[in-house]
């Protein structure tokens, strides 16, 4: 499924929101589902899921024998935005930093985004939260936890609201404040975005481990 018909599942044509959760397959989650059962059940689980990680779109061209279009998840949700400013889809901001979330809340408002609530990431009453959600009528819910943080909250959430659509957008909220700066053009074309971030936060090793045992495994053919 390419990007233009993602967005036009989730808010169809005629306005239409689609109810369900999107979730971004990349090989960290994949790798966690292999570790972790809950995981895996919330990945299966979820209505849609597109290919964000160039290591998963070549897995599933060498499996499916055809093109796979990689989504990038922060692009998908900035293209998502536009679209529900475009047809005044009401959206509740859940996730990030306290000063994060302000601005991100700031320049979708600018954009003409109806951003009809917001909580960030470490609120400490999910009751409170889901009662938040429900009063401002939002249709379309992003949450920005990280992973598995936020499908688990997303989990737990699309129960309680059935008619609503949730999409995980780890650290989205950051690199559309431009707190945190995503990788140029060139380094995107030539699929190097997973190093631009490792020398850009040398913290992330660990995350990039699981990243080459997962390309292990799949030269292997163990996926």
């Amino acid at each position: 499924m390419h990007q233009q018909q993602l967005l036009q599942t989730i808010i169809d044509p005629d306005g239409k929101v689609f109810a369900g959760a999107a979730i971004a397959i990349n090989p960290e989650k994949i790798m966690a589902a292999r570790q972790n059962p809950q995981v895996a059940a919330m990945l299966s689980q979820a209505e849609l899921r597109y290919a964000d990680g160039i290591g998963v779109v070549m897995l599933m061209r060498r499996r499916l024998k055809q093109p796979v279009q990689r989504i990038p998840g922060c692009e998908l949700w900035q293209s998502l935005m536009l679209r529900c400013a475009d047809y005044q889809v009401p959206v509740y901001l859940v996730g990030g930093r306290a000063e994060v979330l302000v601005k991100t809340k700031a320049l979708l408002l600018q954009q003409g985004v109806p951003v009809v609530g917001a909580t960030d990431g470490y609120f400490d009453d999910e009751t409170r939260l889901l009662a938040d959600i429900r009063r401002s009528g939002a249709k379309v819910i992003p949450v920005a936890m990280g992973s598995p943080k936020q499908e688990q909250l997303i989990e737990r959430l699309r129960q309680q609201l059935p008619d609503s659509f949730f999409m995980g957008v780890g650290g989205s909220f950051d690199v559309f404040t431009g707190q945190v700066k995503r990788a140029p053009a060139l380094w995107c074309r030539l699929h190097l975005e997973w190093l631009y971030r490792l020398l850009s936060q040398p913290s992330r090793i660990g995350r990039q481990g699981r990243l080459l045992h997962y390309m292990w495994l799949a030269i292997r053919g163990k996926l």
